[in-house]
């Protein structure tokens, strides 16, 4: 398996608004579906820091992450462009695979 973390601190005004793009059901997990080999998306809201967030994204290999993000780059871009507002600061904290 292959996870993704990132960090996010939003907004303090939309935090509604990215809990429903970014969590279940919302707009990126909607979109990783189209993959073959997307797992889920979980949300994580920090408890000692109410604005900060961490998304895992699971997939079942880094080559079924890597096809997708190649076959809907554009789309990817886009998306991540729509949803930049939301947020102050965004970071990758870890991506990797099952040893």
């Amino acid at each position: 398996m292959y996870r993704i973390v990132w960090e996010f601190e939003l907004e303090p005004s939309r935090a509604a608004e990215f809990e429903r793009e970014y969590g279940s059901g919302g707009a990126w997990e909607d979109f990783f579906r189209r993959g073959a080999g997307y797992l889920g998306t979980e949300l994580f809201k920090s408890v000692m820091h109410p604005q900060r967030y961490l998304t895992l994204d699971r997939w079942a290999s880094r080559a079924a992450y890597d096809a997708f993000r190649a076959a809907f780059g554009a789309e990817y871009a886009a998306l991540d462009a729509r949803c930049e507002a939301l947020t102050r600061t965004e970071r990758l904290v870890a991506a990797a695979e099952d040893p």
